[in-house]
């Protein structure tokens, strides 16, 4: 039977084990650049099988939460070099996490004060971060303007670069765009965002057709075997809603399928809450058989409020990985943990978002 600490393949990717430390945004990284303390945190974490860095904007547009790192400036890169360099050190694998927020935005955090972009002007009902005075705090996302079809193949090309640019000149293992949570991808995806009518909106095919053609930029430019996709059906996060998901990602994922994609990683029910939601059913048996039937052959990793006895319950039933997300704040050797059923630290919510070395790289790992 297969284990949570056995070796696995993802794509170009050789994994140690089968436990990945989920995307965590901590609000760490003052004008965009990951601190110097951020190659220890993710370094601390390295015996992971696979480490996915917070979500990291693509643009200064794309940005939507301060103080959260950026792919898009030497300074960034060059930061993230000594970040992947620092794991690499430890025999760990790390990619990072392609973002774009769309309308979850603030006109500060915007370039020249603008407003935050989406596929239609209809302000998120959610909040996102601002600091001040070293202080976050929660705010209303700012309304959003309309893009214009004329400027989506420069978002597209901001992926491509911001992939390009990870793998070869920050060093990190691969890329996975961020398809997820209520950000620009998935406000195109969704009809409670999208209300256009022109190619990118309307039917399923328009609704997927951007982050089709983000994912296929991104696989030119590095290779699927290097980049993943990080899928959220129907969690409610920052004010997703579609009115009938079962076909909108049956579709996305039968023409994710083509691409050789090194894994796919699903958010299963209400990103970090209820695993099942009642007025939003989902299938995810049937939406991996999709994928498979189709062709495809990347990694299925599951991702929600796992814990040892569910994680090893989903690879019995054939996960490839399973994603863990707040157990790795607090928890450095969370792999090793895992492995030696020892109890876990507690993470200390007050130090989540912002900060220093408090409540992000002074847990201990075990004796």
């Amino acid at each position: 039977m297969p284990t949570l600490f056995d070796t696995n393949q993802a794509g170009d990717l050789e994994l140690a084990n089968r436990i990945v430390m989920a995307p965590l945004t901590r609000n760490r990284s003052p004008d965009a650049i990951p601190p110097d303390i951020a190659q220890t945190y993710y370094a601390q974490r390295a015996s992971a099988g696979l480490l996915i860095t917070e979500a990291t904007a693509i643009s200064h547009q794309g940005q939507g939460y301060s103080d959260v790192p950026g792919l898009y400036g030497t300074e960034q890169l060059d930061s993230w070099k000594k970040v992947t360099q620092a794991v690499h050190d430890k025999g760990g694998k790390i990619v990072v996490q392609l973002w774009h927020v769309g309308r979850v935005s603030h006109t500060e955090l915007q370039p020249e004060g603008g407003k935050p972009v989406a596929p239609s002007a209809i302000t998120a009902k959610t909040k996102t971060v601002l600091i001040k005075d070293g202080v976050p705090g929660f705010v209303d996302t700012s309304e959003p303007r309309a893009l214009d079809a004329s400027e989506l193949p420069g978002i597209v090309h901001s992926y491509q670069a911001a992939a390009r640019n990870a793998v070869d000149t920050a060093g990190f293992d691969g890329v996975e765009i961020h398809g997820a949570n209520g950000y620009l991808l998935d406000q195109f995806l969704k009809s409670g965002s999208n209300q256009r009518s022109d190619d990118y909106g309307g039917s399923i095919k328009n609704r997927a057709r951007l982050l089709l053609e983000v994912t296929r930029a991104v696989t030119d430019a590095i290779g699927g075997g290097r980049t993943g996709i990080r899928l959220s059906p129907v969690t409610p996060a920052n004010d997703a809603y579609d009115a009938d998901p079962q076909p909108l990602f049956d579709y996305v994922i039968t023409q994710l399928a083509t691409l050789n994609l090194a894994y796919i990683h699903i958010i299963e029910g209400a990103t970090g809450g209820p695993r099942d939601i009642s007025e939003r059913p989902f299938d995810y048996a049937a939406l991996k058989a999709a994928y498979r039937t189709a062709g495809g052959k990347g990694a299925w990793m599951v991702n929600n409020g796992y814990d040892k006895a569910l994680a090893e319950e989903a690879v019995s039933n054939g996960a490839d990985l399973v994603a863990f997300g707040r157990p790795y704040i607090a928890n450095p050797d969370l792999v090793e943990r895992l492995r030696l059923n020892a109890a876990l630290n507690t993470p200390d919510k007050s130090t989540f978002y912002g900060g220093r070395e408090k409540g992000y790289t002074d847990y201990p790992a075990l004796a």
